[in-house]
């Protein structure tokens, strides 16, 4: 089995957080990046003490950089960062800085009333101008607002209008994305550049250090001491890639709340009298996802072979322990719309598998692995550590295309690796985690995905016309159209089961460790808030 191993910095980084963490914190440069001018002065004594008052979330992800488009989602979930709009536990659209929303009867103008007589972190006014500015910024780079072809941004009064050159439905989702986050005008340089993370939520940066952790406190900047019914008023999230890691964090007192744990993690917190776990169902997909434009996967019959090797109930047995996440199709029930009942569903038939492999022309040779004109049925499989369950899910994977012909090795690397291997046109597979809720209304989503040139998570060498047609034509149905656009969402969930640009492995649910030092912890199936704000000491 040729399995690569996790980059040795984050192995590193790792060991040092939890050998000792308190050691760790107090070496790092804390206050490299002070995001709103505060003294370097605060002390920050060791995790134990800081523990106190202090909240600590624990999750796999780094900061990349401070920019909306990188690390935005993390100033987002500590409540740093807002959007114009929100989305509820349903996926209905509520207000945050814009009160109210409204469309032309031709699709092609929105107006969004923005509130009056807020602040931002520093004391500014944030004024229409300022969130003007913003979205101007947002739309001249890479983001989820070039989906949405937007002629012009301007505001009348405390009225955001956008001006589209035709019908975008869900245009008022693309406004809850963190690539659309509101910052205020001390937060760029002269040339545009992110130097400072200054908000309107209800935290604030206190210090970051790029590209492990930061630390936020209350915008009012009060900090009572600790004791039972005191809402939190301090908090730090800090990336720790390893998810035995995490749990043992969580295990001895020094993390609050920590994310993405896996079935060993799961297990061994289950009686802990340290923490409680949460858990729901997300709209999220481990799926493959193919180069169908490389010369052994563009047949068709190659990607239903993969397929049909695949055991996903045994996959979620063993790995997950919940067999009812074995993926029967892209999306999950939890996307009601677009998962289809009456849908036949995937299965796993390694008879069938190595029939389809024989019809395209790839024989077995001495050593088990298929031959086509002398070239070996050889593909490697890219996937990352900051979901934990992804090395196993691949491994597991790597030995279901060995019993059909195929030779797989596993290179783990980091997250960023799969997009950039799209782009660049050297991926061949890869095991990733998609979050169809990234945007509430998943049209959005699939438009990156399947879109005519495919997208970073999605499709990839596929020449396919119809989708990207059908993915358009929903997209000029208004969004709270409900019944419309049945037919087409059908049709698409068809397609991409018979073609399987993408294969569909396992669904997802989140687990969060919560301790028992804190209430009122609840999880986000959009994955777009940690609601700290909420937690009370106990």
């Amino acid at each position: 089995m040729a399995l690569a191993s996790q980059p040795p910095s984050r192995k590193r980084r790792d060991l040092l957080l939890f050998t000792p963490l308190a050691a760790t914190l107090s070496a790092s440069p804390w206050h490299a990046a002070l995001a709103h001018g505060d003294e370097a002065g605060h002390a920050h004594g060791d995790i134990a003490h800081a523990g106190k008052d202090m909240l600590t979330v624990v999750g796999p992800w780094e900061l990349t950089g401070l920019d909306p488009t990188r690390s935005g989602y993390m100033f987002a979930r500590m409540e740093v960062l807002e959007t114009l709009l929100e989305v509820d536990d349903a996926g209905q659209l509520q207000p945050s800085l814009a009160s109210a929303w409204s469309v032309s009867a031709d699709g092609l103008q929105w107006r969004l009333v923005l509130r009056s007589g807020l602040r931002y972190h520093d004391g500014s006014a944030l004024t229409p101008a300022s969130i003007l500015a913003c979205l101007q910024r947002a739309q001249a780079r890479p983001g989820v607002l070039r989906l949405a072809d937007i002629a012009s941004l301007r505001v009348e009064g405390q009225t955001l209008v956008v001006v589209l050159r035709r019908p975008f439905g869900p245009l008022p989702y693309l406004l809850t994305h963190y690539t659309t986050q509101i910052l205020a005008p001390a937060s760029f340089d002269a040339q545009g550049n992110v130097v400072a993370i200054i908000g309107s939520g209800p935290f604030r940066i206190r210090s970051i250090a790029l590209p492990q952790q930061f630390e936020v406190e209350r915008a009012s900047g009060s900090v009572p001491g600790s004791g039972a019914g005191k809402v939190v008023q301090r908090a730090r999230y800090i990336s720790v890639s390893r998810a035995e890691t995490r749990t043992l964090l969580v295990q001895s007192g020094q993390a609050d709340l920590a994310f993405s744990l896996d079935p060993p993690s799961i297990r061994a917190l289950q009686d802990s009298p340290r923490a409680s776990l949460l858990s729901a169902m997300l709209p999220r997909t481990t799926l493959l996802k193919l180069n169908a434009g490389h010369p052994l996967l563009a047949d068709v019959r190659v990607r239903r072979a993969i397929s049909l090797c695949i055991e996903r109930e045994g996959i979620a047995r063993a790995l997950l322990r919940d067999p009812d996440l074995g993926a029967t199709q892209l999306f999950p029930p939890s996307l009601a719309r677009w998962h289809d009942a009456a849908l036949a569903p995937l299965r796993t038939n390694l008879q069938e598998a190595r029939s389809l492999l024989d019809q395209a022309g790839w024989r077995p040779g001495s050593d088990g692995v298929r031959r086509r004109d002398g070239q070996r049925m050889a593909l490697n499989l890219t996937t990352f550590v900051d979901r934990p369950e992804l090395p196993l899910i691949a491994t597991a994977l790597q030995e279901e295309m060995r019993q059909i012909g195929m030779a797989v090795r596993v290179v783990i690397g980091n997250s960023s690796d799969i997009p950039a291997g799209h782009r660049s046109g050297q991926l061949q597979m890869a095991l990733a985690a998609r979050n169809y809720g990234n945007l509430p209304d998943p049209v959005a989503s699939l438009l990156q995905d399947f879109g005519p040139q495919g997208g970073d998570w999605g499709a990839m060498g596929w020449d396919n016309q119809e989708v990207p047609a059908l993915l358009a034509r929903l997209a000029a149905t208004p969004a709270d159209a409900a019944a419309k656009g049945n037919a087409e969402r059908a049709r698409i969930v068809a397609l991409l089961q018979e073609q399987l640009p993408v294969i569909p492995v396992v669904w997802y649910r989140q687990t969060c460790a919560v301790s028992r030092r804190v209430r009122g912890a609840s999880i986000d199936p959009f994955e777009r808030s940690y609601r700290i704000s909420s937690l009370q000491w106990t």
